[in-house]
């Protein structure tokens, strides 16, 4: 646990200090809370991971093309804590919206689908 909290300490201080120099919708500060979530992912911690994660779409779904991987990226942090919350119903639904059939990441998000359906 030890090691999470410096990793949860050193990107919220990261985040600080970005919030001082770049505006609230820069795509660096959707990265921020893209990796403060994924620490409170990995702690599970997924109310919080949650918080974060939606941040981070948020910040992401205003600053960047809707057709960006770190959209898709997003969808799948979200979708995976939900299934780590035992959500798969919301998992599978955040998962199918995240990317169209054409897209690079579409692997990606067809492996989390199939693995949730197995779950069910």
């Amino acid at each position: 646990m030890g090691e999470y909290s410096k990793a949860l300490e050193f990107y919220e201080k990261h985040l600080e200090i970005t919030k001082i120099f770049l505006p609230p919708n820069h795509p660096d500060l959707a990265t921020s809370y893209n990796n403060i979530g994924g620490v409170y992912d990995s702690m599970g911690e997924y109310s919080k991971a949650l918080e974060f994660y939606e941040k981070s779409l948020k910040v992401r779904e205003i600053s960047l093309p809707p057709n960006h991987p770190s959209l898709a990226t997003s969808y799948n942090n979200i979708g995976t804590t939900y299934r780590g919350m035992g959500d798969h119903s919301k998992a599978l639904g955040i998962w199918r919206m995240s990317l169209p059939s054409t897209h690079s990441n579409i692997k990606t998000a067809m492996n989390s689908i199939a693995a949730v359906n197995k779950k069910l």
